[in-house]
C-alpha cells in the first residue's frame, strides 16, 4: 500500500470538506479515478498559516540519493522519524485528499482490485510527507526531488484480508493539526498514530481489473462489481 488512489473530486470541495473556508490554488491538475505513482496530484500544505493546494509528484526521493536508492511512495509510519524521513516530518508535512484507494488481492496474474473508502462517503485526509523545494532544472529525473510519499501504517481488523497495510487517515480535525508547523515532529508522530481512523470507518468492494492499467479512468473503474458466487473465495 498505497500504490493508486480515487481522487475524483475537485480540489475546491476538497478544501471545503476539510473545513477551511478559502485556500491558495495552485493546483491544474484534474480529477482522477486512477491516481497513480509518477503522476502529479493536488495536496493541501500550510505556508504562513494559509492553506496551499499544490500539485506536487507522487514519488520522493533526496538528491543525494539518487545513486543508493529507490523512488518511494509510500513510508511507513514506524520509520518517519529516521534520518531519511525525518527532515519531512518536521517541514513537510502534507495531507492527500482522496475519495478512496485501490488494493489487490489474489496471486499474480489473477490479481483482484478493490476500493477502500469511507462508510460515510466523506473525503479521506491522508497523511503525506512533502518535499515543496523547487526543481533544481528540467531534468525528469530529478522532479522526484520535489514529491510526496502517503504515510501508511499496520492494516487491522477485516482490513487485513484486503492487504497488510493501509494509508493513515485523519479526520479533517486532526488533519489540519498534522499540518501545523508549529507541531513538535514527535507529537505529529504521535497523533498519526493515536488519531488513524480504524478500520471500522471503511468498506471495501471489488472494482474493475481495468483500474490495473495507470492510463485508465472514469467513474466506472470505482463501480462496485457484481457480487461473485458465494462458493468463492473472497474477503
Amino acid at each position: 500500500m498505497c500504490g493508486r488512489f480515487d481522487q475524483n473530486d475537485i480540489a475546491r470541495r476538497y478544501v471545503a470538506a476539510f473545513g477551511w473556508a478559502d485556500a491558495v490554488y495552485d493546483s491544474e491538475a484534474r480529477p482522477t479515478f486512477n491516481a497513480a505513482p509518477g503522476t502529479y496530484r493536488p495536496v493541501l500544505h500550510l505556508v504562513d498559516g494559509k492553506l496551499h493546494v499544490d500539485d506536487l509528484h507522487w514519488g520522493y526521493r533526496a538528491s543525494w540519493a539518487a545513486d543508493k536508492l529507490p523512488v518511494s511512495v509510500n513510508a511507513r509510519i514506524e520509520k518517519i522519524t529516521n534520518n531519511y524521513w525525518g527532515r519531512l516530518l518536521k517541514s513537510g508535512r502534507a495531507v492527500v485528499p482522496a475519495n478512496g484507494w485501490y488494493e489487490w488481492t489474489g496471486a499474480k496474474g489473477k490479481r483482484q482490485p478493490w476500493h477502500i473508502h469511507r462508510k460515510d462517503g466523506e473525503p479521506l485526509f491522508m497523511l503525506a510527507l512533502a518535499s515543496f523545494a523547487p526543481l533544481r532544472d528540467d531534468d525528469p529525473a530529478h522532479k522526484a526531488e520535489s514529491g510526496f510519499v502517503l504515510v501508511t501504517a499496520d492494516a487491522e481488523g477485516g482490513m487485513l484480508d484486503v492487504h497488510d497495510r493501509r494509508p493513515v487517515v485523519l479526520n479533517a480535525a486532526d488533519a489540519a493539526t498534522w499540518l501545523d508547523p508549529d507541531l513538535p515532529r514527535e507529537q505529529a508522530e504521535m497523533l498519526a498514530r493515536q488519531m488513524a481512523l480504524e478500520p471500522d470507518a471503511f468498506a471495501w468492494y471489488r472494482v474493475s481489473t481495468e483500474v490495473n492499467y495507470a492510463g485508465r479512468d472514469g467513474a466506472h473503474l470505482a463501480e462496485a462489481l457484481a457480487e461473485p458466487p458465494a462458493d468463492e473465495d473472497t474477503p
